[in-house]
């Protein structure tokens, strides 16, 4: 058996598919059904059901999903602990952010570290999946909520602040909102604070666009649309845009930086953390 075969069982049972498997590892969706034929016939049983749907466990597959997944484990901490005894900074790391906080806030950042260590090349993933730091996924992670993995080392970054913004020209809400239009979350995410407050402040606004993106908000903002609680480091950054002072301001957001505890002696990790304790040692209260 070879452990890149068990690591190909892994991704088809997490994804459900070929296709979304082989984007996963980085391989050809032939090279993984190839692959797969190759472990179900060096361990003599089928591995998976292949139907309508995807691929679904059998019994069989069921039954060694723990022991596969003990093997991940052991071979990416076989990779850390090498990782981790690097004395030159080189090579890749990983980051994984929101959309918006990578584009307006860690890019800054990032690029004076690429000035500083041009041996290391930065890879940095924005979308709303959470990247597993365990499998390695990513190697540092930001998010607007504390980590609560195992084996995970983790620290407030800072606070954002946000704001009500709008785009120039258009006219102050009236109280409680009667005739403004919003531009806000969508129902997937009607329990961040922002949409409270909105609600709170202007219930009787309508809305008129939704999206789990801060930047289309605050482009369709922008195009006058209609009013958007943003983060300001993302509202300051269009020039069409001016703030909205109402009774009280949008609640604030912690964002929060996470890595495995494995490689807490990664050369090119710490030196980015430190970068990062810097650029932002005032920005926690």
């Amino acid at each position: 058996m070879d452990w890149s075969d068990v690591r190909i069982f892994l991704a088809i049972a997490r994804e459900g598919s070929l296709g979304a498997a082989a984007r996963a590892v980085g391989q050809t969706q032939p090279t993984m059904g190839r692959r797969l034929r190759a472990l179900e016939a060096a361990v003599g049983q089928t591995l998976f059901q292949r139907t309508a749907d995807g691929f679904v466990l059998t019994d069989e597959g069921m039954a060694v999903m723990a022991s596969a997944e003990r093997m991940e484990e052991e071979a990416l901490a076989f990779e850390r602990a090498l990782a981790c005894r690097e004395s030159t900074l080189s090579g890749t790391l990983r980051l994984a952010a929101s959309d918006w906080f990578g584009s307006y806030v860690l890019t800054p950042v990032l690029a004076e570290f690429a000035r500083r260590h041009p041996a290391v090349t930065v890879e940095l993933l924005t979308d709303t999946r959470l990247y597993s730091l365990a499998r390695r996924e990513a190697d540092l992670a930001f998010r607007i909520t504390a980590f609560d993995e195992p084996d995970v080392i983790s620290r407030r970054l800072l606070r954002m602040p946000y704001a009500l913004y709008a785009a120039e020209g258009t006219p102050r809400p009236r109280k409680g909102g009667r005739g403004a239009r919003l531009v806000t979350m969508n129902a997937a995410f009607g329990g961040m604070p922002d949409v409270g407050w909105l609600k709170k402040h202007l219930p009787q606004a309508t809305v008129a666009f939704t999206s789990n993106n801060r930047e289309a908000q605050a482009r369709m903002c922008a195009e006058g649309i209609g009013l958007a609680v943003l983060p300001v480091a993302l509202g300051d950054a269009f020039p069409a845009l001016r703030r909205v002072a109402l009774a009280e301001p949008p609640p604030s957001r912690d964002t929060w930086l996470g890595y495995h505890k494995d490689l807490k002696r990664l050369h090119r990790l710490r030196s980015l953390l430190e970068l990062l304790n810097g650029h932002f040692a005032d920005a926690t209260s």
